[in-house]
């Protein structure tokens, strides 16, 4: 599993599941990312050290569609905490609770997970209480009071 993740909100705004973690994975996640939030200017994509993440078809995805990469350290889990705190809530929220008979069936609660309750539903500390879909609302709402 690959996800992109909003570290303003905290949303998932890309993610996707297959049977091995190759350079596809990661770029059909940022794919989704993109397809969602349609940058106009130049976005930081952090990354760990995976060989997924510095695959030539992976740099030539970021370089097409104005983004820069941005990697960990060798050893520093601490810049991927966020991402590992989400697989952390998914496996005790949810999958740890579950046993699957097909990966398609992994792949449609996963969705239920991420879309119809991490993103508009699950509170989080770092949002105020708020979900990520709320918090970026607020947000929004503050930016049209100005």
């Amino acid at each position: 599993m690959a996800v992109v993740l909003d570290l303003f909100s905290r949303q998932i705004i890309g993610w996707t599941m297959k049977s091995q973690m190759t350079s596809d994975v990661a770029i059909d996640a940022l794919v989704m990312a993109v397809w969602r939030r349609k940058p106009k200017q130049e976005v930081m994509i952090h990354s760990d050290q995976g060989s997924q993440y510095s695959s030539s078809d992976w740099r030539s995805f970021l370089k097409a569609n104005n983004l820069v990469a941005s990697m960990s350290r060798r050893g520093n889990c601490h810049d991927n905490a966020v991402s590992e705190s989400l697989f952390q809530l998914l496996k005790r929220e949810r999958i740890k609770r579950k046993i699957y008979t097909t990966r398609q069936d992994a792949r449609d609660d996963v969705f239920d997970y991420i879309e119809m309750f991490y993103n508009p539903k699950r509170r989080h500390s770092f949002n105020n209480q708020l979900s990520p879909v709320e918090f970026e609302k607020h947000y929004a709402a503050s930016l049209e009071s100005v």
